[in-house]
This record gives C-alpha cells, sequence and structure tokens, in this order.
C-alpha cells in the first residue's frame, strides 16, 4: 500500500497547490513505516502533475493574492539580446514577466552553457516563467544540435516520422531546461513559392493534420506545443515579419480547409496557440492577433481551452501602417481581444517589458482593459506555469544530461 506525502516547493503558490504528488510505492526496495528510514530512502518515488483542474482552481487562488501589476507583469513575455546570465537574472527580477522567449542571441556554443543560462531566467522555481523557443527545425531552428528531421522532409513522410521528430526535438528543448516549444507550424500551403511552404507540416489540410496532431503527440510528452499560425499563414500571402497578409477567404471556407491543422493540433492537446498577424477580411478586418472574433472562434467553435499567445507584437510595427505604431497600444490591445499573453522580440529592449506592464496597469484603471479580461489570462498562463514547476520544470535541468538519440 502507498503512502501519499504532499511535497512543498519554494514558495506558497505551490505549496498551497498540491502541483505534485509523490507516492512511495511498495515492491522491491520499498519500505515499509516500521522500517529504519534508510530503507525509506531505497523506496522508488512516482512523481505526477497536478490534473488541469486543479491547476487551473490553483492559478484562480493564486491570481486572487496578486496585484494588479504582479498580473500585468505575468501576462508579459520578453526577451533581449545576450547570453550574459547575469543579466537575464537581472531582467526577469526587476521586471517580474511571466515569460521569455530566447532567440538566436540568447544561444550559447553548447547545451551545457544554455542550461546555465536557462537556469538563470528562474527567479522563483514554485512559479517559474515560461521559457520559450522557436524550435521547428530546419529552417527555423535555434539549438543547433538539433538533428531531427524538420517540416521540409516531414511533410512528404508517414505522420509517425512526425511524431518521432518531434519527441527528439522536445527532449532536446527539456534538456535545455527550456519549457515551451513555439515549434509546430499548424499553417498549410501547396504554393512552393509562399513564405511558409518550407516550414509546413502538409501540403494540403488533410496532411498537414495528420502531422500537426502527430507532432503534438510526440513532443507533449516533454515540452509544451504550441499551434502557430492561427488561423494559418498559408491562406494569406506575404510575410507577416513585414507586412499584414491578408486574404479574403470566408469563415466557411477555413473550416473546411486551413481551420483542419489547427482543429487536430487542438484535438492532440496543443496547451498554447499563437495567434498571427493575418487578415482574413471576411471575417474581421484587423488582424487574428487583435480579433476578438477571431478568439471567439478558437474558444468556442475548435474548442481551444490553453494559452492564447500572439507572434511578435514587434511585428505589427514594422508592417509600418500608423494604427500599429505604438507597441503598449497594441500590447493592450491584443489582451483586449483575448490573448493570454504578449509577446515582444522586434525591437524589444530591457525597458519594452517594464513599459508594456504599466501600459496594462494603466489600462486597466482607466478602464480601457476590463479587469476581468486581465484576470482571466492571467490565470490561464499562472495555471501553465504552476503545470511546469509540478512536472520540475522550474527547477535547474540535469547538470550533465545523457545525448538524446
Amino acid at each position: 500500500m502507498g503512502t501519499g506525502i504532499a511535497l512543498r516547493l519554494a514558495g506558497a503558490v505551490v505549496a498551497m497547490t498540491a502541483a505534485l504528488a509523490v507516492t512511495v510505492e511498495s515492491g522491491p526496495g520499498a519500505a515499509r513505516a516500521d522500517e529504519p528510514a534508510e530503507a525509506a530512502a531505497e523506496a522508488s518515488v512516482v512523481v505526477a502533475p497536478a490534473s488541469t483542474q486543479d491547476a487551473a482552481s490553483a492559478a484562480e487562488d493564486a491570481v486572487a493574492t496578486m496585484s494588479l501589476r504582479d498580473q500585468a507583469a505575468g501576462v508579459v513575455m520578453g526577451h533581449i539580446p545576450t547570453t550574459d546570465a547575469s543579466a537575464l537574472r537581472a531582467y526577469m527580477d526587476s521586471s517580474g514577466i511571466g515569460g521569455f522567449i530566447l532567440m538566436g542571441a540568447n544561444i550559447p556554443a553548447d547545451e551545457r552553457a544554455l542550461r546555465d543560462l536557462t537556469a538563470s531566467l528562474t527567479v522563483n522555481p514554485a512559479l517559474p516563467p515560461l521559457v520559450a523557443v522557436d524550435q521547428e527545425g530546419g529552417d527555423v531552428s535555434r539549438l543547433p544540435w538539433d538533428d531531427f528531421p524538420s517540416a521540409r522532409t516531414l511533410k512528404d513522410a508517414p505522420p509517425a516520422a512526425a511524431e518521432d521528430a518531434f519527441a527528439g526535438r522536445a527532449a532536446l528543448v527539456r534538456r535545455a531546461g527550456i519549457g515551451v516549444n513555439f515549434g509546430v507550424v499548424a499553417d498549410e500551403t501547396s504554393d512552393p513559392s509562399s513564405f511558409i511552404y518550407r516550414r509546413a507540416l502538409g501540403t494540403s489540410p488533410e496532411s498537414a493534420a495528420e502531422r500537426v496532431a502527430a507532432a503534438v503527440r510526440g513532443e507533449g510528452r516533454t515540452a509544451q506545443s504550441t499551434l502557430k499560425h492561427f488561423p494559418g499563414h498559408g491562406a494569406a500571402p506575404g510575410d507577416s515579419h513585414e507586412t499584414i497578409p491578408s486574404t479574403a477567404m470566408t469563415q466557411a471556407e477555413w473550416e473546411s480547409t486551413d481551420a483542419l491543422p489547427f482543429a487536430a493540433g487542438i484535438d492532440a492537446g496543443a496547451p498554447l496557440l499563437m495567434f498571427g498577424h493575418l487578415a482574413y477580411t471576411a471575417v474581421d478586418s484587423a488582424p487574428a492577433s487583435l480579433s476578438a472574433e477571431w478568439h471567439r472562434i478558437a474558444r468556442d467553435d475548435l474548442g481551444f481551452q490553453g494559452v492564447a499567445i500572439t507572434d511578435d507584437l514587434g511585428m505589427l510595427q514594422s508592417a509600418g501602417l500608423p494604427q500599429y505604431a505604438d507597441p503598449v497600444v497594441n500590447a493592450v490591445a491584443a489582451l483586449a481581444a483575448g490573448n493570454d499573453m504578449v509577446l515582444t522580440v522586434v525591437s524589444s529592449t530591457p525597458e519594452t517589458a517594464a513599459r508594456t506592464v504599466d501600459g496594462i496597469v494603466a489600462a486597466v484603471e482607466s478602464g480601457a482593459l476590463p479587469p476581468e479580461r486581465l484576470r482571466e489570462a492571467a490565470q490561464r498562463v499562472t495555471a501553465l506555469r504552476l503545470a511546469l514547476a509540478g512536472e520540475g520544470r522550474g527547477l535547474a535541468p540535469c547538470a550533465d544530461c545523457a545525448p538524446v538519440d
């Protein structure tokens, strides 16, 4: 008969969430209650993450104790281009933000050094930040030691190959102390001239859906998967890093085509959905990242329950349109539309995150952003952060992990 033990991590948040369930099992090497401590030390330990419902409840309680500023900071994912661990630690400590995206400028020469760097980003292991990376493999690969197949070949291989490749990729991500991978491209196109073609996992809605679901299944064992770029880059020509691609595709047409890979990835359990700066003008003239209607479709029609995150909001500024010139206004608009986390990379400086947090606080205080919308966003992000803590992802990764085959 096993004996339940409550495991308390540093900080009150996880202590009250029961984010980990630890059971000492009976069997070979296990100890009875009346045996000495030395025998008990040989007992096998099973660690089980809290259920989704438990994490959501714990997050609700945690957010209820947060100040407005802490809630605002928690929904910001920032970036500064450095490999200086002390600078990264200071940035996370001073800003209090809920996430950090690693770009090429953050990746040191080897995996051991990267583990040291990612460890520096976690100020409180009880509530670790969402440390994320764009590790698709192939054209978009931040980890140069990732030799697993990418979409360039996976689109022509059986779905099982995508599952295997992303299982291996997720192991690399996890070994590096990274909890979230922005790696599963759910866009689809058969046009080789398309900006997204080499990164898409399929050349038809059906083939992409099979491989996206397989990739999420493989990756989900070890890393938190993200589907991007909702509602689909393939139908909207152009590069969203430089412009706002648009399409006149109707919602009905979308539902039978570009929606399929996203629906498959959501059904497979992807916990994050990245909204692209893509305008489906028959649905909403605004980019999906700023569209309440596209967030409603994702939640109500596709049943997505996880964290909605923007693509890099700096890309909106790069489009050169005056209505998107203010990054703080963009962040507030994105939250109001239904995003739970706002991400900025392009033009991000050490001051960007703090200004964004200030802007969110001011928007709530002025009534421009409903406090319940911010609270909802903070709860979803906090639930995912607690889930990572419950899996031990807020702790420092192994000092010298064995290679991934």
